[in-house]
């Protein structure tokens, strides 16, 4: 799986485009600035995004160049991220580290998807967000992206019951039009979910 995000992302475009995720741009406006995470965070768009914005910026990813892309996209905005290479489990989930964690379209076998998800949970500090636009299971078969795979698919049932310590603050299941890059695009279903971590 590496090395097919790899070879994606060895491409001189950027396949989701350099602009962020609308409803993860919109989400973190909402909130003073702080230590934020950004897991699977691929070429780094929505990091860059957040930095500029005055957030101290940590993420992760499996693929060496997505990351390379991401540095150069940091580069060309004059901000700085902390950038990891590693995978989702063996990243380093610092016990109350982040203010707020976003997943955009982090997408993972269920045995993986809770093992990150339960990381996540123990990263943030008591107060902290979590904020998340992910494909729902009504996104398979369709060719604006996501997983081909209906159990790496997300409904909003399937999100709260992986973060049970949290309070939803905002969650919907709709379809959208997606204009990300040539990767995202066309109509979509999606789940959106907006939580703070109340234990």
């Amino acid at each position: 799986m590496v090395s097919l995000w790899d070879e994606r992302f060895s491409a001189d475009e950027y396949i989701y485009g350099e602009l962020p995720n609308r409803f993860f741009a919109d989400q973190i406006k909402k909130h003073k600035p702080g230590r934020i995470l950004l897991p699977m965070e691929g070429e780094g768009r929505n990091a860059i995004y957040a930095a500029k914005h005055g957030w101290e910026v940590e993420a992760f990813d499996a693929s060496v160049e997505g990351i390379k892309k991401a540095q150069k996209l940091a580069a060309k905005h004059g901000v700085v991220i902390s950038y990891t290479h590693a995978t989702t489990d063996a990243f380093d989930y610092k016990p109350e580290r982040y203010d707020l964690v976003a997943l955009v379209y982090a997408h993972l076998p269920p045995n993986e998807r809770l093992a990150m998800h339960r990381g996540i949970a123990n990263a943030l500090v008591p107060g902290g967000m979590l904020v998340a636009e992910l494909f729902h299971p009504k996104q398979l078969g369709r060719t604006s992206g996501g997983p081909k795979n209906q159990d790496m698919l997300y409904p909003l049932s399937l999100l709260e019951s992986d973060f049970p310590q949290f309070e939803t603050i905002y969650g919907v299941e709709k379809e959208i039009e997606l204009d990300e890059g040539a990767f995202h695009k066309g109509a979509a279903f999606v789940t959106r979910y907006v939580s703070k971590k109340i234990r």
